[in-house]
């Protein structure tokens, strides 16, 4: 299948489908810091909200599951993300009526069972993602993916933070919850089977496990390099926002910042780096996206040491976004490259969660690090890491990454 032969449908369900689960996930990534720093919160503190990416990253132990089973009275993918698009709902609502700090003891309990519903969905979505698109159209998948990305950021947090300024939390937190469940309206009118790729041994492969996925000779790599990529990465991305206000931005300006410039930015970024994949390759857009990160957090180093102009903090900002964005792309589409068929959903979610673990310990770690030694130490030790690990990875990645062309090297069978 090529692309001009995928149904417009599932296009429009992916999107809706991405954008409908980083509403809630930036809501609470990219705007509850700033209103808690606002309101007196420390670093460490905030830093703490890493521990809400917990169940992105050990989704893979429940992943197996949604390949093999389906929810009842509901069949397939489509079962399981409308099951979860009703817990995150509940959720929502639920803390719409609680104040983040007068009442904390009931805030983040909800907020893991928010977030483990979310995580949940972005199996099944991704899992439904690789059945569809070919390898010639992941990077193109993986642009929306980013885009949508951009526009969960500019409505659950950008957004959020424009009318919490106006109106307050409970509105504010509503009305980013009703336009989460807008946006997945298209799966309920999507056949799951229409395009679905089927694997060449699918009637004969074993049931989806972590069995499967390790018996692979290339395992260690790929892990590996997923593991290490972005190891930096939650070092700035955790205080950013609250570095912002102890520059005295105001929530509003951090809003439009990491927001709507945000936005824009993430979708020039997605789609920029779509384009530069499919001419250059994937192996030459990474050694890309670390130089270009790399530079970015030294600017950072030099804002915290003698302080910038506010036309460049803004451009910084958006600079990283930017980059971020960009990586998506990238490692999104080689997570997706070597997925195997017969169990998509386990491997791609194994090898995101390995990514996503690096940047919530280090958004942990970012805080306490933060507090204790300050900003300088802090981003000056991610622009270290940032050649570090990247070189490292590269190292890993390149065993199973053919760097200029297709490598589904994990839909091979398994080593004996």
């Amino acid at each position: 299948m090529t692309k001009s032969t995928l149904p417009i449908s599932i296009w429009v369900t992916l999107i809706g489908l991405y954008v409908g689960q980083a509403i809630p996930l930036y809501l609470v990534a990219a705007a509850f810091p700033p209103i808690l720093r606002a309101r007196g919160v420390d670093l460490q503190m905030i830093g703490a909200f890493g521990i809400l990416m917990a169940p992105w990253v050990f989704k893979f132990l429940w992943a197996p599951l949604l390949d093999k089973y389906r929810p009842p009275l509901l069949s397939g993918r489509k079962g399981w993300i409308i099951t979860t698009q009703l817990v995150v709902l509940a959720t929502i609502v639920t803390l719409s009526q609680f104040d983040p700090l007068e009442q904390v003891e009931y805030f983040f309990p909800v907020l893991l069972l928010m977030s483990f519903a979310a995580a949940t969905q972005d199996i099944a979505t991704d899992g439904y993602a690789v059945e569809h698109l070919t390898p010639e159209q992941q990077p193109i998948g993986n642009a929306i993916q980013g885009g949508a990305i951009a526009a969960g950021v500019l409505i659950g947090g950008s957004l959020t933070l424009f009318i919490y300024d106006i109106v307050g939390w409970e509105f504010s937190v509503l009305s980013v919850g009703a336009l989460s469940a807008l946006a997945i309206l298209p799966v309920f009118f999507i056949n799951e089977q229409t395009g679905r790729r089927s694997a060449p041994s699918e009637t004969t492969a074993p049931k989806p496990s972590f069995k499967a996925f390790f018996a692979r000779k290339e395992t260690v790599a790929i892990l590996g390099f997923a593991l290490l990529f972005r190891v930096p990465e939650g070092l700035i991305k955790a205080v950013e926002q609250a570095f912002l206000v102890d520059l005295n931005f105001s929530l509003t300006q951090i809003g439009i910042i990491s927001g709507g410039g945000a936005a824009v930015v993430g979708l020039v970024g997605s789609t920029l780096g779509m384009m530069l994949i499919l001419g250059m390759g994937l192996g030459g857009f990474l050694w890309t996206i670390i130089t270009l990160r790399t530079l970015c957090f030294a600017g950072y180093v030099l804002a915290a040491y003698q302080g910038l102009p506010l036309e460049l903090l803004i451009g910084l900002s958006l600079l990283n976004t930017f980059s971020r964005y960009m990586e998506i792309v990238g490692l999104y589409t080689a997570f997706m490259r070597v997925a195997s068929l017969n169990q998509a959903g386990t491997d791609f979610t194994i090898l995101s969660s390995a990514n996503v673990s690096m940047y919530m310990f280090g958004s942990l770690f970012a805080g306490w690090f933060g507090q204790h030694y300050g900003y300088i130490s802090l981003f000056s030790l991610a622009t270290f890491l940032s050649i570090v690990t990247g070189i490292w990875a590269m190292r890993l990645g390149r065993q199973v990454i053919d760097m200029g062309k297709e490598t589904p090297s994990l839909n091979s069978q398994p080593a004996h």
